[in-house]
């Protein structure tokens, strides 16, 4: 058994983890939005790996179940004031006041685990979607869609470029905020990179409605100058160890 640790653009880290699995992998760790770590059974197929992934870290395992281990890594998990994060295969009894969110670990990101997801969902339960329509850009596994649609939005719609990310979401279609009537959001949330934020700024700025709210993050705390500067005015950041999320409404104000 040995593990190759790839890292990639976080909005290439979908397409990559499903590409691993096509390729025969055992498991999946994602180490962040930006890396993952793939164990593979066949030594022989060592070589031919590292060729198709260039600068590709590779690590010698101990012989253990590494999708039984990659699934004890998962914990049930309360995020914000409202939600619990379960692993799909547990039954955890969900805590009094919590909404639940059955996650698939695996083929697209977006467990709850990382730091930008907590804050993505933290800042939907700041923004009160009840009522409103929420646009998820890059929804990866879903998980934000659902959480606002659990919040009470009134329409949530979503939309990711990677074809196995919707399928696995169950939701939303395969394209971008391009595809998106203006002024038709009343949130928009986008957990994706820096750069894929920073390119679709004014497509995120055109879908929103007259005082609508832009939730952006999946990148560190240094690069949310960038994303800042990106937008038609200032942003709120609210930061969880070295990640960000900037917070933009569109009439420039936070609130």
């Amino acid at each position: 058994m040995f593990s190759l640790e790839i890292d990639c653009g976080a909005d290439e880290c979908d397409l990559l983890i499903a590409e691993l699995w096509e390729r025969g992998c055992e498991g999946i760790v994602e180490l962040s939005p930006r890396r993952v770590r793939a164990f593979f059974a066949d030594a022989g197929r060592r070589e031919g790996l590292l060729a198709l992934f260039p600068g590709a870290t590779v690590r010698q395992e101990e012989e253990r179940d590494w999708v039984q281990s990659a699934r004890d890594l998962l914990q049930p998990m309360e995020v914000g004031e409202r939600f619990f994060l379960v692993p799909e295969w547990r039954d955890d009894p969900t805590p009094p006041g919590r909404l639940r969110i059955a996650v698939n670990p695996g083929m697209a990101f977006g467990t709850g685990v990382h730091e930008t997801t907590q804050l993505c969902l933290e800042a939907l339960e700041r923004r009160a979607p009840a009522g409103k329509t929420v646009l998820d850009v890059g929804t990866g596994s879903g998980i934000l869609a659902k959480a606002a649609a659990l919040l009470g939005a009134g329409r949530v719609y979503a939309c990711d470029i990677d074809p196995v990310a919707v399928e696995i979401a169950g939701l939303g279609f395969v394209g971008s905020a391009d595809a998106v009537a203006g002024a038709s959001a009343d949130l928009v949330i986008a957990n994706i990179s820096p750069e894929a934020i920073v390119r679709l700024t004014p497509d995120l700025m055109r879908v929103l409605r007259p005082g609508g709210t832009l939730l952006a993050s999946g990148f560190e705390v240094h690069e949310a100058a960038a994303v800042q500067a990106a937008l038609p005015g200032p942003g709120a950041v609210h930061e969880k160890g070295a990640w960000a999320l900037v917070e933009f409404t569109a009439d420039g104000a936070t609130r």
